[in-house]
């Protein structure tokens, strides 16, 4: 399966929303993931939701939600815990 993912970030709202949906109905993408971290987890909740209720509407719904957390190194070099989302959109049968 090719890795239909959507990383939320620092971008315009819409531009992940219209990303989702573009993944399934121009790509005809069985599932997309839409994955974040940090503080821009809620983000990446309200991307999913807007998609699947408003543009998607009985033809998309969350088949999945997964949570865990990374550790990395920031700037000054200590170890930071970052915590993570991706959740699961897949085509109503």
């Amino acid at each position: 399966m090719a890795d239909n993912s959507v990383f939320v970030g620092n971008k315009n709202f819409m531009n992940y929303v219209t990303a989702v949906v573009m993944q399934f109905t121009t790509k005809d993408a069985k599932e997309v993931i839409v994955k974040a971290r940090g503080k821009f987890i809620s983000r990446a909740v309200d991307v999913a939701e807007v998609a699947t209720k408003r543009f998607l509407e009985n033809q998309v719904e969350v088949k999945d939600i997964k949570i865990d957390s990374e550790e990395f190194q920031n700037k000054e070099g200590k170890n930071v815990r970052v915590s993570t989302i991706e959740i699961t959109l897949a085509k109503k049968d």
